[in-house]
């Protein structure tokens, strides 16, 4: 099980990234198609003054039966862990778990 904080913090980070992703892009977009330097470096310095935390970059994958950050599956959205526990006890539809 994760820490409360870390994943209090990856759900503020998705919110963040939400509430910021048009800004986001329009300013990007910006930096793409500037026909000047000096455009460039103030469509850059608009893009800095957003927040730290609002960038794709920096959301982790989470599972989200446990919380924890490695080992995720997206295709699941559950860690190793969790999947190996479920296809134990069958709780996921057509997966098994090998062994030899």
């Amino acid at each position: 099980m994760a820490k409360v904080s870390m994943v209090q913090r990856d759900i503020k980070r998705n919110l963040l990234f939400k509430r910021y992703q048009n800004r986001r892009k329009k300013i990007k977009s910006k930096i793409k198609t500037a026909k000047t330097f000096n455009e460039q470096l103030y469509a850059q310095a608009k893009l800095q003054d957003l927040p730290r935390n609002s960038a794709t970059v920096r959301i982790r994958n989470r599972c989200w039966l446990t919380g924890r950050s490695r080992g995720y599956f997206r295709m699941f959205g559950l860690s190793r862990h969790t999947i190996r526990e479920m296809a134990h006890n069958g709780l996921i539809p057509g997966l098994k778990k090998s062994s030899w």
